[in-house]
């Protein structure tokens, strides 16, 4: 029998990961009380069912993509929901935070008595015909996740404690998005100091592999610029230990921080990222 899964929230990774399930025949539900027009959309589109916060805890599998900022309170908002049922779904955090961070969500879930998996999410939203990301999940439970592979998810289980698939995401998206946040940095500064074109010049004659990869990532990273801001912080909790690393992850969370408020705003900033990548004469 499939089983039903609650997704939370229908954000752009959200809903894709629910309609890749849907896809497959599972019935997926979410709670849409206080979300916007556009989540509300994207959750039709991706036939999740609306039902109400209680109701989630009747799914079997409970995954959790929020953005960092929000996960521990989803947590604690549902721990009383868990504590009362005897049904015990597995509740899955999969959102990007810190190995510190989800010990302490697995601890408010685990108080009452429901299973708990740490899960990273390594990859971009699926689209339909597209492969699924990698769901590297980690604790005891994590096993009884690889039963969505059967559903179109593609699970990875690592021997290792709650915490593991969590600093795994951490050292992934600290390269990944860290490298995205170094171009963007250098790019304004060369914006500012008129040298674009020549930057643009060299790179292509010296760097043509990795001018091709930031094309995609700077442009891709502007919308998501806000959701990054607190994934930083979280990475550079995880580094803590590493004085220099910390304060790079603390100054990434700014620049994010930064070029999310231009996005939001006059938008200056945002075109002289695209603008590097337009096609010269």
């Amino acid at each position: 029998m499939r089983p039903v899964v609650a997704v939370i929230a229908p954000g752009n990774m959200g809903a894709a990961i629910a309609r890749r399930l849907t896809e497959h025949g599972v019935k997926v539900v979410t709670t849409l009380v206080g979300r916007g027009a556009a989540s509300v959309a994207r959750a039709g589109a991706a036939g999740m069912t609306d039902v109400p916060l209680d109701r989630l805890a009747e799914a079997e599998i409970v995954l959790s993509i929020l953005p960092p900022a929000h996960a521990l309170s989803f947590a604690e908002q549902m721990a009383p929901l868990l504590a009362a049922t005897k049904h015990k779904p597995v509740f899955v955090d999969c959102n990007a935070v810190s190995p510190e961070t989800v010990r302490g969500i697995g601890a408010v879930i685990a108080a009452t008595g429901t299973p708990f998996i740490d899960a990273g999410i390594i990859g971009p939203a699926p689209k339909p015909g597209q492969r699924s990301p990698h769901f590297y999940a980690s604790g005891d439970s994590a096993p009884r996740l690889q039963r969505l592979t059967q559903y179109g998810l593609e699970v990875r289980v690592l021997d290792g404690p709650i915490g593991a698939a969590s600093a795994l995401k951490m050292c992934y998206a600290g390269i990944n998005k860290g490298v995205a946040a170094i171009a963007a940095a250098m790019i304004l500064a060369a914006s500012r100091a008129g040298a674009t074109g020549a930057l643009y010049q060299e790179m292509s004659e010296s760097l043509p592999g990795l001018l091709e990869s930031l094309r995609r990532q700077v442009p891709d990273m502007l919308p998501k610029a806000y959701r990054w801001v607190a994934e930083m912080q979280e990475i550079a909790a995880f580094a803590g230990e590493d004085a220099a690393a910390h304060d790079i992850f603390v100054g990434f969370s700014a620049l994010f921080d930064h070029i999310a408020r231009d996005v939001a705003g006059k938008k200056c900033e945002s075109a002289a990222l695209t603008g590097f990548f337009q096609p010269r004469s």
